[in-house]
């Protein structure tokens, strides 16, 4: 992201507004992607202790706390700066889950 930068400084000093235009957007689509990722880290963390919950027939007060914790960092991470909207939907959530079950072997 450094290199990005130092090319979006120099795309400006040069007048090159649309190469500048290019790389901001890059910017954007890096940094959806990392609040994404963080999303499913959290998704998959709530997931694992909801599991251990249905299978072990108990919630301890750290699952209990760190499932409230992944819900709060979820809604947190999707609302976008505007306040008014969202970087996922909840159904794409459920599309998230289901490709994670996929590659886990319970």
């Amino acid at each position: 992201m450094v290199q990005e930068l130092i090319d979006l400084k120099q795309s400006i000093v040069e007048g090159r507004y649309q190469d500048a235009l290019d790389i901001v957007d890059e910017l954007k689509g890096m940094s959806k992607q990392a609040i994404l990722r963080n999303i499913e880290s959290y998704l998959m963390r709530l997931l694992i202790h909801l599991i251990k919950n249905q299978v072990e027939k108990r919630l301890t007060n750290s699952w209990a706390a760190s499932i409230s914790d992944s819900i709060i960092q979820i809604k947190k991470l999707n609302l976008k700066d505007n306040k008014k909207s969202y970087y996922s939907v909840s159904h794409s959530y459920e599309v998230q889950l289901r490709r994670k079950l996929q590659t886990i072997k319970i």
